[in-house]
């Protein structure tokens, strides 16, 4: 487990808070610990919550939990593109 005195990486940038939000709350669930930070985070409908902000959103963890991070982001990129594209629904309409 990171200790206290670990220093904070950014382990990737997205472009919007709910983004952010989302994979803070992934990498919390396996038990990493991690944060949000940019100038567009405020609040919960503040700046950048829905829409993408000009300098994205920094997702931090402890330096020296990185590489698990990056694993347990891998693994959610892969289930993601193994689900692939939604098929549009058939209405009937020709």
């Amino acid at each position: 487990m990171p200790g206290s005195s670990t220093p904070w990486v950014v382990l990737t940038t997205v472009a919007s808070v709910w983004e952010a939000d989302v994979l803070v709350a992934v990498l919390g669930a396996a038990g990493i610990p991690a944060r949000a930070s940019g100038n567009d985070v405020t609040a919960i409908f503040g700046p950048g919550f829905i829409g993408a902000t000009p300098r994205g959103v920094s997702v931090l963890v402890p330096a020296d939990a990185e590489d698990e991070a990056r694993a347990v982001v891998a693994e959610g990129e892969r289930a993601d593109d193994a689900l692939g594209e939604p098929e549009a629904p058939n209405d009937g309409a020709a």
